[in-house]
């Protein structure tokens, strides 16, 4: 019986040289190119905040309007628009 075999370290080597290789080759990945995709609605919100300059002054009035009206205790929220919002979203497909 031989206890020291010479063809014993060449496949060490060969194992080590195969293992070197896969992971050369993993690392080795393409990198894929990142998309983004917009829904319709948000092209809309998009839309809609590309308002005229009128629009923004209205807007901050009626914010205003809102604002004095909470604090005052006499804001009442519109129940059935609410309901609405809640309806119309739950029925989407």
């Amino acid at each position: 019986m031989r206890i020291n075999e010479t063809n014993r370290t060449g496949m060490i080597n060969a194992y080590n040289n195969t293992a070197k290789a896969a992971a050369s080759k993993e690392g080795k990945h393409k990198m894929g190119k990142d998309e983004v995709q917009i829904s319709s609605e948000a092209l809309e919100m998009l839309r809609m905040g590309e308002d005229t300059e009128e629009t923004p002054q209205v807007r901050k009035q009626r914010v205003q309007s809102i604002k004095q009206a909470i604090e005052d205790g006499t804001y009442q929220v519109p129940t059935e628009k609410v309901a609405e919002k809640f309806l119309s979203f739950w029925k989407k497909p």
